[in-house]
């Protein structure tokens, strides 16, 4: 079964190299060295941004290679993705990224791969990486002034609030647009925290520190509910869970 895991950030935390949280989505596929994709197409496939992958994602840990979609040198792009065990999307503009997938085709190759019954695929990245996977979240892909973004890929019901302790318009606009319906129940996540989830049941939050922040969000009789997720704590001498049960 196919996995998600979504962070709140990406470059940030692409460039923590020995985050455990890298090791962590690794260590999903169940293969000694995985083949990991990543797709830098949020920003325009940055070089700056593509050198830091295959810095953090080197080749003693995984077999590395990246997507650019602005200059494709792939001709039969669902043969070329589908090899990898891997999807890692960078952060960037969301809603340009998927634009530019539909029009690529790659957003259903993805979810070819995803609805796969014997697929074992990790896919994951921070930011728009995070976003694109739910139905729906919010975003600055249109300016300066934080927006919601309605149209995911879907392969996750609800809706994800990423960077909720970094930028101080993202509670509020996620509160105020899942009172008002725009979005449904969804998750907020910190720059530094991740959801996991199997297929499309949530598994737990994952943290590379100790003060977490992964909450479930939603709307109720009118009023905003938070509720802490239960957590594992990434630790070099394992994982250390913490939180509630449920």
């Amino acid at each position: 079964m196919a996995h998600v895991v979504a962070t709140g950030a990406g470059k940030a935390m692409m460039e923590r190299r020995a985050d455990p949280t890298h090791e962590y989505i690794l260590k999903l596929t169940g293969k000694e060295r995985p083949r990991v994709l990543f797709v830098g197409t949020a920003t325009g496939d940055d070089a700056a941004y593509i050198v830091s992958f295959y810095t953090t994602y080197d080749s003693d840990r995984c077999a590395p290679h990246h997507l650019p979609l602005f200059h494709r040198a792939v001709d039969d792009l669902a043969g070329f993705v589908k090899g990898f065990d891997v999807i890692h999307v960078g952060g960037g503009n969301t809603a340009n990224m998927l634009d530019v997938w539909t029009r690529q085709g790659l957003d259903e190759i993805m979810r070819e791969m995803w609805e796969d019954p014997n697929s074992n695929t990790v896919f994951t990245g921070g930011s728009a990486g995070g976003i694109c996977w739910f139905e729906g979240g919010t975003t600055d892909s249109y300016g300066p002034t934080l927006q919601v973004l309605p149209e995911g890929l879907g392969f996750l019901h609800g809706s994800f609030c990423p960077h909720y302790d970094a930028e101080d318009q993202r509670q509020p606009l996620f509160h105020a647009s899942l009172l008002s319906g725009e979005l449904a129940t969804g998750y907020a996540v910190g720059n530094l925290q991740s959801l996991h989830f199997e297929g499309s049941e949530f598994v737990t939050a994952i943290s590379p520190v100790e003060d977490a922040l992964a909450l479930k969000v939603e709307a109720i009789d009118g009023e905003i509910v938070e509720t802490p997720l239960p957590t594992t704590v990434l630790a070099s001498t394992g994982p250390i869970v913490k939180g509630p049960s449920s």
